[in-house]
């Protein structure tokens, strides 16, 4: 690490305080003139930008709701494409809807998420994926917690006990991909899963039962031990012995290979320990985090908007993910809130500035999407400088956390170990 970045990471500042939402809060931020961020006033130039960006994407989604016709999986000619059962992606888009409804006071988002959440109900028990979090965590549960209506609590409990079928006790891992009888995967671990098992612990607290949380806790443990790099970098994959739980060694999908450091991964691992830790009060998961966080710090370009790959060979000057960066940038500012180092919030703000700035849409009278500049899975050749539904998703939660921070708790529970 530079001395310019090491001198950055020890500025410290105090947590984010949260409090209650109150109607008051729904008037749009950009009336505000301000943000909450624990007594300090975040204004000038970076809040109105991040407003701008806000009051942008909650006008392109108001024009582009009525003629969304499934779940968003990514475009293609600036269009949405979708999948009518929400692939692995499917909460995202009835998240955005949540996220624009807390921005705006709009009702009509409000009905429109209802409407989306609904159609992943037959999701519920499917037990061929992890990934059941990113499905039902910013649909059903936040559903529940704007609502109070109890279906969306059922329902995110029920998902909860598909997901943990998939866990191998032998290795103390959550399977990522392939049907329960698929020995193919069977071994197959991905960071992407630590962003799954918030769904575990919201599970616990609803039902009391430990074991969802226990599970949870296995996992991110063993994640912590065979994924940071002694420098902070992660791969995507690592593979175990689904018979005995052995290791056998990292290995990638979507980064460019075993040793490389897959920026949309980063950024999971980061925001992912980093929940554990608010979930659990594990002091490792936090100083995880901050290891993994540090490293995509000093890894990120000037322009601060992630390349795809910190580490594939034409970085600095390959093409963008501007989804790592939204994601990422959630993460810091949850960090900054686990750990009082306001180094964290300012790399976060420095990021959504770039990515309102640099990576809307605005200058395409034809796109859907909020966000461009994302890439998918750089080695496939799948969705090369597109837009995705996640960034779109967590570059509005990432502002929401800067403008409404009281909101986002009450979409998503960022409250802190006691």
């Amino acid at each position: 690490m530079n001395v310019s970045r090491r001198a950055l990471l020890v500025t410290a500042a105090g947590a984010a305080a949260v409090g209650p939402v109150t109607e008051a809060s729904a008037a749009p931020a950009a009336e505000a003139g301000r943000a909450e961020t624990g007594g300090r006033a975040e204004t000038g130039a970076t809040l109105r930008t991040l407003s701008a960006a806000a009051d942008y994407a909650v006008a392109k989604v108001r024009a582009v709701a009525p003629r969304v016709t499934g779940f968003p999986v990514g475009t293609r000619f600036e269009k949405w494409t979708y999948s009518r059962g929400g692939d692995w992606v499917g909460g995202f888009w009835p998240g955005t809807l949540w996220m624009t409804y807390l921005y705006s006071g709009d009702d009509t988002f409000r009905a429109r998420a209802v409407e989306s959440a609904r159609n992943l109900a037959p999701r519920q028990t499917d037990t061929t994926t992890h990934d059941l979090g990113f499905l039902f965590y910013p649909s059903w549960v936040t559903a529940w917690r704007l609502t109070g209506d109890d279906e969306w609590r059922t329902g995110a409990i029920r998902a909860a006990d598909s997901l943990i079928r998939r866990y191998n006790p032998r290795g103390g891992f959550i399977r990522a991909w392939g049907a329960l009888n698929d020995t193919a995967n069977a071994g197959r671990v991905i960071i992407d899963t630590m962003m799954n098992l918030d769904l575990l612990a919201f599970a616990s607290r609803q039902t009391g039962d430990p074991a969802y949380l226990d599970i949870a806790v296995a996992h991110a443990k063993t994640a912590q031990r065979v994924f940071p790099r002694p420098d902070g970098s992660t791969p995507h994959v690592f593979d175990f012995d689904p018979d005995t739980g052995a290791p056998l060694g990292p290995a990638t999908v979507q980064g460019y290979d075993a040793s490389s450091c897959w920026s949309r991964g980063q950024a999971w691992g980061i925001y992912g320990f980093t929940t554990m830790y608010r979930r659990t009060g594990d002091t490792g998961f936090r100083d995880t985090a901050r290891r993994l966080a540090d490293y995509a710090i000093e890894a990120l370009t000037p322009d601060h908007v992630p390349v795809w790959d910190y580490r594939a060979p034409q970085q600095p000057y390959d093409v963008k993910d501007a989804s790592a960066g939204a994601i990422m940038a959630c993460g810091l500012l949850d960090l900054h809130a686990a750990t009082g180092r306001r180094a964290y919030r300012d790399v976060a703000l420095r990021i959504l500035t770039a990515l309102a700035e640099t990576c809307l849409t605005r200058n395409s009278a034809r796109a859907e999407a909020v966000v461009a500049r994302c890439t998918r899975n750089r080695p496939g050749e799948d969705g090369i400088e597109i837009s995705l539904p996640y960034a779109d998703y967590y570059l509005l939660e990432g502002i929401l956390r800067v403008l409404r921070p009281a909101d986002v708790d009450r979409a998503i529970d960022l409250s802190q170990p006691s």
